[in-house]
């Protein structure tokens, strides 16, 4: 039976979020389908996930859960390796309404399951509703019965932070302060909520993201720990990059900071894509009133720091950009024991987002 804990907190109870370095049990995905995000009724970007989840399943088992209506086409297009639920959900994003997953020195399993609004709620969310999304995490648990923490009381999405497993969160400004999320609370007490249900010492501050229109700048897309006491942060020195200034600042505050350990990071960079990958004017996406619409010239988020880090391998996002090859190099080059595996994902960044943003991990016990 899995239950919700209420009374107290992973740190109380001597929980920890382990880095996605770490081993892993398993991955989940949710089916994509929703017309008024996804180009012609979801068709190209189902390739696209298809495509992540097989890349995924060579190193890790993977579940993918669906909708009652598109759960034999996902059953059909997926391989028999790879296990389907059926799940009520709103759209895609499992990274970020999913749980976060959480094991202590016993090696026991239990789950952060944080309060979801869509990226802001009326505020500034990119749809209505998502109630069927903040359910996910509890759902997830109930498969494998497994206890969560729920945050009644605190919004947050798993793309918004990275853990390095030893005591230290990197997250950004622009997101975790914003206005749709908890603006109830300071930044102080922003802190010692990851700080408790993460159970880490130190936050890292980041200030900006590069998507604030999507998810008010999730640091996924901008830097992550790759191992213990290092981190890579995008890097560009083409002034005219839509992502030059958040990334040059980024790399800037990471190279002065130190871990919960007191280690100086190193801080290795990955390149951007040379070429904008942008909403064209000719796809054909539905208009649903509550939903962000999609305009034609968009710029969309395109990192190839949005990758997937999982056991023996790392599934990197490629744009079909001059720059593919090489991010996949850099990468290899952090990853020196893992195999680099890319994959084109430029359908999953025409609805906002990325390998890392549609996949959640779950820790080996």
């Amino acid at each position: 039976m899995a239950k919700r804990i209420a009374t107290s907190t992973p740190k109380q109870d001597g929980f920890r979020m382990p880095a996605e370095f770490a081993a892993q049990e398993k991955v989940w995905m949710i089916w994509p389908e929703r017309p008024d995000n996804w180009r012609d009724g979801g068709k190209p970007v189902q390739e696209a996930f298809t495509a992540v989840a097989k890349a995924i399943s060579e190193f890790t088992p993977m579940n993918v859960v669906v909708s009652q209506q598109q759960f034999q086409n996902c059953r059909r297009q997926l391989p028999p390796e790879i296990t389907v639920y059926e799940m009520s959900n709103n759209d895609a994003w499992i990274r970020d309404c999913g749980p976060s997953f959480l094991i202590n020195d016993q090696g026991e399993l239990r789950a952060a399951d944080w309060k979801f609004n869509a990226w802001g709620g009326l505020v500034d969310g990119l749809y209505f509703p998502w109630d069927q999304d903040d359910l996910v995490a509890q759902k997830i648990c109930e498969i494998e019965k497994t206890d969560s923490y729920r945050t009644e009381d605190f919004v947050l999405e798993g793309g918004s932070f990275h853990v390095d497993g030893e005591g230290t969160v990197l997250t950004t400004e622009m997101c975790l302060l914003s206005e749709g999320r908890n603006p109830q609370m300071t930044q102080a007490e922003i802190e010692k909520m990851l700080c408790e249900y993460l159970n880490c010492e130190k936050v890292l501050w980041l200030k900006d993201g590069i998507d604030p229109e999507e998810t008010n700048g999730h640091v996924d897309d901008v830097a992550c720990f790759v191992a213990p006491g290092e981190v890579a942060c995008i890097y560009t020195e083409d002034q005219s990059s839509p992502f030059y200034a958040a990334a040059k600042d980024a790399y800037e505050r990471l190279s002065k900071m130190t871990d919960a350990k007191g280690r100086q990071l190193k801080v290795h960079k990955l390149t951007c894509p040379v070429e904008n990958v942008t909403i064209k004017g000719e796809f054909k996406i539905d208009y649903v009133e509550g939903t962000m619409p999609r305009e034609d010239g968009d710029i969309c988020i395109a990192s190839y720091m949005n990758f997937l880090i999982t056991n023996g391998g790392v599934i990197v996002p490629q744009y079909g950009d001059v720059n593919d090859a090489l991010a996949l190099e850099q990468i290899q080059k952090m990853f020196p024991d893992k195999k680099v595996v890319g994959v084109n994902t430029v359908e999953v960044v025409y609805g906002g987002g990325n390998i890392h943003c549609i996949t959640q991990q779950q820790p080996e016990r």
